[in-house]
């Protein structure tokens, strides 16, 4: 049986760093790489699974557009129901929405309205904390929501930019490290 510290390397070497993408200077960590590795994608849901399979989890929220990846298979592992955090105009019907500022722009996610329901324990999913807006705006919306945040789940995190500290003390989960520019 492999332990985690070898699972997380193979998940690591698996992660494509592309430079000057989105912006000049920027490093863009590419997880869609992680999903043509079968190996590291399956770890990467299996470590997660393990984290939460006892934490009494009521819901995955995954957010648009990596965190759906990741969330959703979590979501069927654990058997709780997952919700999509989308962009503007993704979801018909009644939403609820959030606005924030990412490291490159001022965006807003939305969740169907009744879709978290009040006192429900949620845990956040995405790839990715670089600056913390985007946490920040899910934390937010699952408690205009009226849901509980146990915690948030993110394949990488970019320590160099602090994102951490924008959550307000919400426990933070990764599975890897990288740094930037």
């Amino acid at each position: 049986m492999m332990d985690d510290a070898a699972k997380k390397e193979i998940i690591c070497s698996a992660i494509r760093g592309v430079p000057n993408f989105p912006h000049e200077g920027i490093l863009f960590w590419d997880v869609t790489t992680i999903m043509l590795n079968p190996a590291a994608f399956k770890h990467t849901i299996d470590l997660f699974t393990e984290r939460y399979k006892s934490m009494n989890v009521d819901v995955i929220a995954g957010f648009e557009a990596r965190g759906l990846i990741f969330g959703a298979p979590l979501a069927i592992a654990l058997g709780v129901p997952f919700v999509p955090l989308r962009k503007p105009g993704k979801l018909p019907g009644d939403k609820i929405f959030e606005e924030y500022k990412t490291e490159y722009s001022v965006d807003r996610i939305e969740m169907h309205t009744g879709s978290i329901k009040p006192g429900q324990k949620v845990v956040l999913v995405d790839d990715l904390i670089a600056t913390g807006g985007t946490l920040l705006a899910g934390m937010n919306l699952v408690k205009k929501a009226g849901g509980e945040i146990l915690e948030a789940a993110c394949v990488i995190e970019l320590p160099f930019l602090k994102g951490r500290e924008k959550l307000s003390g919400l426990p933070l989960f990764v599975l890897v490290e990288k740094e930037g520019l």
